[in-house]
């Protein structure tokens, strides 16, 4: 892996993949949801969107997406909390398209009047889809119940009301605040070397100078004692998030507790599946998994059950916490879960667009890329004491929150259900 940072604060990171014939550009910024205001809640996806949109080589929506696909490439767009990523993936002799292509769409986007009312509806439709999708919505109402009336408890694709009132002036502002040269990273992996991928940045990426405007407002801690966040719905299914407070990425436990989720609910031989879906047949889906971010974190159990079973549902789940809250787990069944996150990783690096977002993501947020090899070294390290204390310390009974969506009303039956 090799970086670069150009005189204006620009970063590459590049990773040589020499037995792949393909390669991604990932452009990654430091430009998420974290960064909104109450009034600008959305901003950050929709302007995601509107870079697509046309810019001054290629003009339309339809210029970006014929360059792509007439070299038979893939791209696409994500908005998380803390950072926005834009990346094609296509054969590496064809990489001079990916920047290019890139370069228009994130330097000179027209922001079209016409076309952001076009966008309007299919970001409104969007929405809609995931209101209409409970497995979905259930877990940005379980980071409400978290985090409350702030960023970090905020949907990602926004308000209606933003959604129909943003103008060409707030994507204007927004960007430019943002979208700064020392607030981006280029991150390229596949099979193009070092020197020819910065060359081609450099060739193609002629950002305005300047430094971030803003940082996203530090996280508060949320006053609220609720603790069950309930969204009546008639629904054939229903869709529980159980879980706790967890730890930010850098903490000193991150990994044991990434090993603790894969004991707990990472596949289908861990306690939660057998439990709660082979043992009991309570739920569809059942699995437990870690949300990491910079200053903050959670440790949750999603599940898909019988709305008339969810109750005993959640009591499994609950359970569950309990019996392994403070346990040495036996020798075997760490190991499995340690060599289970490592096989995992590999198999994901397979994958050049995988590779560039580790080591993309790891230089935006912590200025440093993060290696295969440190992370397994990290895992390995990982201790049956070590997963003990860490279980003792974020299974704690008072902390313990529910989301739920379903044909529910009473609040009350769940916090009862909230034992551990």
């Amino acid at each position: 892996m090799q970086k670069e940072v150009f005189k204006n604060g620009l970063r590459v990171v590049t990773k040589k993949l020499a037995n792949t014939q393909s390669v991604t550009v990932l452009i990654l910024a430091g430009a998420g949801s974290r960064y909104e205001t109450k009034k600008l809640n959305g901003i950050s996806h929709f302007l995601e969107h509107m870079f697509f949109k046309g810019a001054k080589k290629y003009k339309t929506a339809k210029d970006v997406s014929g360059a792509i696909d007439g070299v038979g490439g893939d791209f696409n767009a994500f908005t998380g909390k803390e950072y926005v990523g834009y990346y094609v993936k296509l054969a590496a002799k064809h990489v001079d398209t990916a920047m290019d292509v890139l370069s228009d769409m994130l330097v000179h986007s027209r922001f079209d009047t016409h076309e952001i009312d076009k966008e309007r509806g299919v970001i409104m439709e969007e929405y809609n889809m995931y209101q209409d999708t409970p497995m979905y919505q259930v877990g940005w109402d379980f980071e409400k119940l978290m985090y409350g009336d702030q960023p970090m408890g905020w949907d990602q694709v926004g308000t209606k009301e933003l959604i129909n009132t943003v103008t060409r002036e707030d994507f204007t502002a927004y960007k430019k605040a943002l979208y700064t040269p020392e607030n981006i990273v280029i991150s390229v992996a596949g099979n193009v070397s070092h020197e020819d991928a910065c060359g081609l940045v450099k060739k193609y990426f002629k950002f305005e100078s300047g430094k971030k405007a803003y940082s996203y407002a530090a996280l508060e801690p949320n006053p609220s004692l609720e603790r069950v966040y309930l969204q009546h719905k008639k629904t054939e299914q229903a869709h529980v998030v159980v879980g706790f407070p967890g730890y930010p990425e850098e903490h000193k436990d991150h990994y044991a507790e990434k090993v603790l989720a894969v004991i707990l609910g990472g596949n289908m031989s861990s306690r939660m599946f057998l439990a709660v879906r082979e043992a009991k047949g309570l739920a569809y889906y059942v699995q437990t998994s870690t949300d990491d971010y910079l200053d903050t974190g959670i440790i949750s159990t999603r599940a898909g059950v019988d709305t008339k079973r969810a109750p005993l549902a959640v009591e499994a789940i609950c359970a569950e916490y309990k019996k392994i809250r403070g346990e040495k787990v036996p020798a075997a069944e760490l190991k499995k879960a340690k060599e289970y996150l490592k096989g995992k990783l590999i198999l994901r690096l397979e994958d050049s667009e995988e590779y560039a977002h580790l080591i993309g993501k790891t230089e935006l947020l912590h200025c440093k890329m993060e290696t295969p090899e440190h992370i397994m070294e990290e895992i390995d390290k990982v201790t049956a004491s070590d997963i003990a204390r860490v279980s003792e310390d974020l299974f704690r009974p008072d902390r313990l929150r529910l989301a739920a969506i379903g044909p529910y009303e009473k609040k009350e039956e769940f916090e009862e259900l909230l034992k551990i």
